[in-house]
């Protein structure tokens, strides 16, 4: 009888987390995830597992947790005594983190620091040799130097977050090349999903579709439409994760799709889904700009696809349909609560 592999997950009540949490399950993985103590539920993306931990052939336990508590990692590296540690935890929006460019910082940076310290001191302990799985970002290129991007382009971070990720991609390399972590970086560029926060661009478009269409809403403010993102679907990300912790070496690795669009184009297909003009309802604000701008990024996957035999399954015109329907569905039934006079959900797309 084949032993059960257990997985450690921090950030698991994010979208890639959930994402990541049912494919692990779905692999009949005992998974446990780290969340914050909250005074409000934050399992609304691990409902559907969460409520049936024994769903999908495996396990799922939750523990509480936090990037910035060291010792507290230690003690959950011990008490779970995982074989894989993803480490999705993050401050992960981009515009924010000019805000909490410190909090940023220690979450992102100083958090992936802690947990591998935490990995390293458990497998001297224990001699279980644990597998590790660092979140880098498609922003660590920043203001790029090449087009397109690939594994050895050059870093010129533009955000304190993406400062905060290059500190944690180079702490992976680091104890990778130091003290023979099999510790893996994957470079993912922008991936989005139904799941994904309704402050972030791609959600807040979507949001903003199903809602105009019904009548909820007029118009939608955004920053720099010019921007230009490669964007696929979290659900396949999380499979390249996956796949980069089962190979024999640990490597870093770029995931993207290889196609970049602007923001105005999401627009267009986004809005162009339910049969409106984007250019009717979009309206410029400034407050969303950026102090520093990243105007284009576009991935080489190449390695992914040569290596690992990764390719994405979902164009951005598939997954622009997908949240625009998961998003009209929810309009309608705020739209159910108006007319039947309840107050409605309060709508979180007020950033970029």
């Amino acid at each position: 009888m084949s032993m059960t592999r257990r997985a450690l997950i921090t950030g698991i009540t994010g979208q890639d987390g959930s994402y990541l949490a049912e494919f692990l399950l779905g692999k009949g993985y005992e998974v446990h995830g780290i969340i914050r103590r909250s005074s409000s539920f934050n399992t609304g993306r691990i409902d559907g597992i969460y409520q049936d931990p024994h769903s999908k052939g495996g396990k799922l336990k939750l523990h509480y947790g936090d990037l910035c508590d060291a010792n507290n990692l230690s003690k959950l590296m011990r008490e779970v005594r995982p074989h894989e540690v993803y480490n999705l935890g993050a401050q992960s929006h981009v515009r924010v983190s000019f805000d909490m460019p410190i909090y940023t910082a220690e979450t992102v940076g100083m958090g992936a620091l802690k947990l591998l310290e935490a990995v390293r001191d458990f497998q001297q302990e224990s001699g279980q040799q644990v597998r590790y799985y660092q979140a880098s970002s498609s922003e660590q290129y920043g203001k790029v130097v090449e087009t397109p991007q690939k594994e050895t382009t050059p870093f010129y971070p533009r955000s304190p977050y993406a400062c905060a990720k290059m500190m944690a991609h180079w702490c992976t390399v680091n104890y990778r090349e130091s003290y023979g972590l099999h510790a893996s970086c994957g470079i993912l560029f922008n991936h989005e999903s139904p799941r994904r926060g309704e402050t972030f661009v791609t959600r807040k478009i979507t949001r903003a579709v199903g809602r105009i269409k019904l009548g909820l809403q007029d118009k939608i403010f955004l920053g720099n439409l010019d921007s230009k993102r490669d964007w696929g679907f979290a659900g396949d990300y999380v499979k390249m994760m996956w796949m980069m912790l089962q190979q024999e070496k640990p490597d870093d690795y770029v995931v993207a799709t290889g196609k970049t669009i602007a923001v105005k184009e999401f627009c267009e297909l986004a809005f162009g889904h339910v049969g409106l003009d984007y250019k009717d309802f979009v309206a410029f604000d400034p407050r969303y700009l950026r102090p520093a701008e990243v105007d284009l990024l576009l991935g080489d996957p190449t390695k992914a696809k040569q290596k690992l035999g990764w390719v994405p399954t979902t164009t951005v015109e598939q997954l622009a349909g997908m949240m625009v329907d998961n998003d009209l569905e929810l309009a309608k039934r705020e739209k159910t609560l108006r007319d039947a006079g309840h107050a409605m959900p309060e709508f979180a797309g007020h950033d970029q």
